[in-house]
């Protein structure tokens, strides 16, 4: 892990190089010097002046051209606003997203549609050979091992790998912690029944990933949206001010990378948040599903470092950086990890999986885990600058996008006056699947919110944005 010293020498660079960009020193268009030019200049690392520039991308203040180097992007856009911050109303609701949300899954499933509203990895980026590699040699090496039932918390192999990387993410987790789950999303839905019951009061971020309103829905729970801040996440006041004045049962969060918003909770915020609920005796759910792609130096932290009461309970996956499909993730819970493994047991009659298990934690211990990372974040940061680039570049006056620094989402705020779901029924007509708003709140609070998917960037992606921004100019217009 580098050093705070290095972080803020990368970050001195970045901010330089910022500031001679909007003095014009560096025009639209220009070539920046080359990293090892920059390199020799700076009298620092090649990988310091990479981390520099991927935090340029990250801002929109410059681009990657292939074999060419690093470009100043042009500024007429350059400044687009972030989304304002959400400000849902103050009473709980009951959830009621079911078939909206239906409608838009199904559309991912159409390979005719130019897909960029589902938050799916991009398998050309996964270790998809790798992968099938290692199940293939564990399945011939085998016994009877890969074919018994294995039971709750799961496969002890995989736990030790998950409890050793929990350091880097300031984390002391044993095995005996860590419950194995079926994705991150059972993983949630574990959780918020070891704590809460029909007619609860869990307070929420908004917006929030529609598959864990979902599970919000199925329980018969109510959902209590907190004003969430674009780039540091929820509002710790307003959620102080909403558990005084409610019976807040949960508390549930994406601490880093927020899907849809991209946003990701300060280091200290998090602790305060931690502190908070201790104050309260409220748990904390806390989903890290995309903590692992990050865009900037080092990892973002967990809320679950903080914890000295058991009252977090972190909850993540390897479904966005390894392989959706073997469905493996995985809880510490804390304090509720016997409920959690009780629960899991009852629901399921075994644990996740053992192929998968054992095929994701040999990929662990084979040390290529963190080689695929990087590869990754390195794709993932340059994806979403240019996304965000080009949603600057084609969509009207009066949008406004993020700037997440991890992930692959992006949150797009359109003009007042053009409904994201109108918008959604032109796009599939136009050969194009997006996610609108509505979906990512009980209140319906998003109406003219969209969220896109930079895992994947080509020129399809680029020509669909622009016919989608084409659109969004066509019902502005409309509207006036």
């Amino acid at each position: 892990m580098k050093s705070k010293t290095s972080q803020l020498i990368y970050e001195q660079i970045a901010n330089r190089l910022t500031e001679l960009i909007e003095r014009g020193t560096y025009r639209p268009g220009q070539r920046l010097p080359s990293v090892r030019q920059m390199s020799r200049r700076q009298a620092v690392s090649i990988s310091t002046v990479l981390q520099a520039y991927r935090l340029l991308e990250s801002r929109g203040l410059i681009e990657a051209r292939p074999q060419s180097g690093y470009y100043v992007c042009a500024p007429s856009r350059n400044s687009l606003p972030e989304p304002e911050i959400s400000s849902p109303g103050p009473d709980p609701c009951r959830v009621s997203l079911q078939e909206l949300i239906l409608m838009v899954l199904r559309d991912t499933l159409n390979p005719n549609l130019a897909h960029l509203g589902a938050a799916l990895p991009n398998i050309e980026l996964l270790p998809v050979e790798r992968i099938n590699r290692i199940m293939a040699a564990l399945s011939r090496q085998s016994g009877r091992e890969l074919h018994e039932y294995q039971f709750p918390p799961g496969l002890e192999s995989l736990r030790i790998e998950i409890a050793r990387r929990s350091a880097m993410y300031g984390c002391s987790l044993s095995p005996n912690d860590i419950v194995i789950t079926s994705g991150g999303n059972e993983a949630i839905d574990l959780c918020l029944r070891a704590v809460c019951w029909p007619g609860d009061i869990v307070a929420i971020e908004t917006p929030m990933y529609f598959g864990t309103l979902q599970a919000l829905e199925t329980h018969g729970l109510r959902a209590l949206e907190i004003p969430t801040h674009p780039r540091d996440g929820i509002s710790l006041e307003a959620l102080q001010f909403a558990i005084e004045h409610n019976p807040v049962k949960a508390v549930l969060v994406i601490s880093n990378f927020n899907n849809p918003l991209g946003s990701s909770i300060p280091d200290e915020k998090k602790k305060e948040l931690v502190q908070l609920l201790e104050r309260y005796d409220i748990p904390l759910i806390e989903n890290d599903v995309s903590g692992e792609i990050y865009f900037t130096q080092e990892r973002p932290t967990v809320c679950k470092a903080f914890d000295r009461k058991g009252l977090v309970m972190l909850c993540s996956s390897f479904s966005k950086d390894i392989s959706p499909a073997l469905r493996v993730g995985w809880t510490a819970a804390g304090k509720f990890k016997s409920q959690v493994e009780w629960l899991k047991f009852t629901s399921t009659g075994a644990a996740t999986a053992t192929l998968p298990q054992a095929t994701i934690a040999e990929f662990l211990k084979s040390g290529g885990y963190d080689a695929h990372l990087r590869r990754i974040r390195r794709e993932y940061a340059r994806n979403v600058s240019l996304m965000s680039q080009t949603v600057m570049r084609y969509f009207p006056e009066g949008t406004r996008v993020t700037r997440p620094m991890g992930g692959f989402v992006v949150w797009v705020q359109l003009p007042d006056t053009v409904d994201s779901l109108e918008l959604y029924k032109r796009a599939l007509a136009g050969g194009i699947a997006i996610t609108p708003g509505y979906v990512f709140s009980p209140t319906n609070q998003f109406p003219h919110f969209i969220r896109l998917n930079a895992a994947e960037w080509t020129y399809a992606t680029e020509r669909a944005l622009e016919k989608l921004g084409e659109m969004v100019k066509e019902l502005t217009e409309s509207a006036a």
